[in-house]
């Protein structure tokens, strides 16, 4: 089954804690803090591959957590650093923030990587800790935690050249005579399910081509597959407007053409404006040859000329033609780039930022960067520690704030998960 749209969770790696002890061996006296560093947590990274053409794999495996960082042991060993998950994905998929909507990465090439969380950073042991005044620090700082993100996975086919037009026009027909890929044909009155792609040589050069699932009236605005579809034309660098110029479905053809031209322009501009060459297809089974003329008529009268190939595909006729046309336009045309946009880039709070909010039971709550790092730093039935916590407390005008907005000796303040009575 073709996905090309879903939802997965990732995490990356909690720091590992530093270690709290003291150095003890035999003969040796005075021995001092020796505990080591926390490892770093592994990072969530993102690898464009070739070999994928679908996001099917995501279908089921939602969740992905890299390693967290081992804890730091004594005689200033440091942890472990945990492993990075890694998570391949098709070329052409486009990472974007759930919460938000904005685009993180878009994985345009071949081998390209975007490391999208970074790990949690280890603890200090408890030697880091040592200085002339505290010789023998009893505490050791805590790895840095990290956040699950949920983020969105889109894929948007990259192909040179894209099929477009109404379901049942031979748009799976010309792709299998034009390339090597098979898609499944029939005379269906309804579309194909999925993008076929494939590659077509003509002058020694090799070009992608894209079947995109038949639009209809009204695509745009997500009638039928709507936009499921109409993201695979954005990469593509050159339009086939495939026209059953027999009416064999009993629609007009021109009627069908700017259908699906004002689908395209309703969708975006970066669409509407891709080049397009008409492939006025089932020439062989046109009864009346007037047909043709009056398509071309109609078409040489429009603002913008087009260049109009008339074929059979399932007869075999003219694609020689058609394939030195697409040749020759594709030369003439600069190559796909990935998306011109500032790209969203997940952050850790602001370590010398706080906020402080009312939890629903009346306790005053005191969140934010600066109290993520300072929770990191203390140990609270530590005597130097505590202290050192309530000093940086009033240093940094908390307990300040605290009273301005009505906190007193019944009060609660929530720091982290420990609930604290208000003593200024």
């Amino acid at each position: 089954m073709f996905t090309d749209r879903v939802k997965i969770f990732i995490k990356a790696g909690a720091g590992g804690n530093g270690k709290t002890s003291f150095h003890t061996e035999k003969f040796v006296r005075k021995g001092g803090p020796d505990g080591g560093d926390g490892g770093n947590g592994g990072d969530i990274v993102f690898v464009a591959d070739s070999a994928l053409d679908s996001l099917v794999d995501f279908r089921f495996a939602k969740h992905f957590r890299a390693e967290n960082g081992g804890n730091g042991g004594s005689s200033n060993m440091t942890g472990k650093c945990g492993e990075d998950m890694i998570i391949k994905v098709p070329l052409g998929t486009v990472i974007i923030d759930d919460e938000t909507g904005k685009v993180v990465a878009d994985l345009f090439e071949e081998g390209a990587r975007k490391v999208v969380l970074k790990g949690g950073e280890g603890g200090k042991g408890n030697s880091k800790f040592k200085n002339s005044r505290n010789q023998a620090p009893a505490y050791s700082q805590t790895g840095q935690l990290t956040e699950e993100k949920s983020v969105w996975l889109e894929l948007k086919t990259i192909a040179d050249v894209g099929l477009v037009g109404f379901p049942n026009v031979g748009k799976s027909t010309l792709l299998s005579v034009l390339t090597n890929a098979k898609p499944k044909i029939a005379n269906y009155h309804f579309t194909t399910l999925s993008p076929n792609i494939g590659v077509a040589q003509v002058k020694n050069k090799r070009f992608v081509i894209a079947d995109i699932p038949g639009l209809i009236e009204g695509a745009s605005e997500g009638v039928g597959l709507g936009h499921y579809f109409l993201r695979h034309v954005e990469r593509t660098r050159l339009l086939l407007h495939v026209i059953d110029v027999s009416g064999s479905e009993g629609r007009d053809p021109y009627e069908d053409f700017k259908i699906v031209n004002r689908e395209l322009k309703k969708y975006g501009k970066s669409v509407s404006e891709i080049p397009q060459i008409i492939v006025l297809n089932k020439i062989d089974a046109v009864a009346d040859k007037s047909q043709i003329s009056k398509f071309r008529s109609k078409v040489s009268k429009l603002k913008h000329q087009y260049r109009i190939v008339e074929i059979s595909a399932a007869a075999r006729m003219n694609l020689e033609e058609l394939l030195n046309v697409v040749g020759d336009e594709l030369e003439k045309l600069p190559p796909k780039k990935p998306l011109n946009t500032e790209f969203y880039e997940y952050s850790r709070p602001d370590p010398n930022k706080y906020v402080i909010s009312r939890a629903d039971d009346g306790a005053f709550v005191v969140s934010g960067g600066f109290i993520d790092e300072m929770i990191r730093n203390i140990v609270l039935d530590d005597p130097v520690s505590f202290a050192y916590f309530q000093k940086v407390l009033k240093e940094k005008g908390i307990i300040k704030e605290l009273k301005r907005r009505g906190a007193d000796a019944t009060s609660t303040v929530r720091i982290g998960e420990v609930d604290f009575e208000f003593d200024e």
